[in-house]
């Protein structure tokens, strides 16, 4: 049987090295980390062109930051659905509200608002559009943006007779941004401008 070669102890010299070693992997690891995931999409490469810079994606305005133009008397308003996107075209997200008086029962009507961000910094976002007026008597549910449409459901009532708990026409109602103003498409092909 062959012997085996002698090991020898490794020095502080040696410690010294491999620690060195460990700690410069270590950090470079961590400076090589991929960036979070947003669920947003990844900004366009600039690699093509050095002097490009790209623009940083504005927020969509914040919904509960103002105070809207509804009657509530003495209760608050109260923001039950949002949806986000850019509406006109602009490359600017805009926010689409649903608010309605918070009255503890009942089921007061929605209003449906469009916010844009205010030209002045740090400002509270205005709204620029109102696509269901609470005149109406609806409610909204299932808002969305998509393609820059907006898209809800609207529950609401026959006669004035029928009780505000029991809601019994639904239509699916899309409103797009056409020649300067917001135009809504009903299922049932009536088409209003607001």
């Amino acid at each position: 049987m062959p012997e085996l070669p002698t090991h020898h102890r490794a020095g502080p010299l040696h410690w010294i090295a491999t620690a060195s070693a460990m700690a410069a992997v270590i950090a470079a690891a961590g400076l090589l980390q991929p960036d979070p995931a947003t669920g947003a999409p990844a900004a366009p490469s600039t690699a093509g062109n050095p002097g490009a810079r790209s623009a940083p994606q504005e927020p969509a305005p914040d919904a509960h930051a103002l105070t809207y133009p509804l009657a509530c008397g003495t209760v608050a308003q109260l923001v039950t659905a949002t949806a986000q996107g850019d509406l006109d075209g602009d490359g600017r997200p805009e926010t689409v509200a649903a608010v309605r008086c918070d009255a503890g029962s009942g089921t007061p009507p929605h209003a449906i608002y469009v916010l844009t961000r205010a030209a002045a910094p740090g400002s509270a976002p205005r709204v620029v559009a109102t696509l269901l007026d609470p005149a109406r008597r609806q409610n909204a549910t299932d808002l969305t943006v998509s393609d820059g449409r907006v898209t809800a459901t609207l529950l609401g009532y026959s006669s004035r007779q029928m009780p505000r708990s029991d809601p019994d026409v639904k239509q699916l109602s899309k409103w797009r941004w056409v020649g300067g103003k917001f135009r809504q498409e009903l299922t049932d092909s009536t088409a209003r401008s607001v």
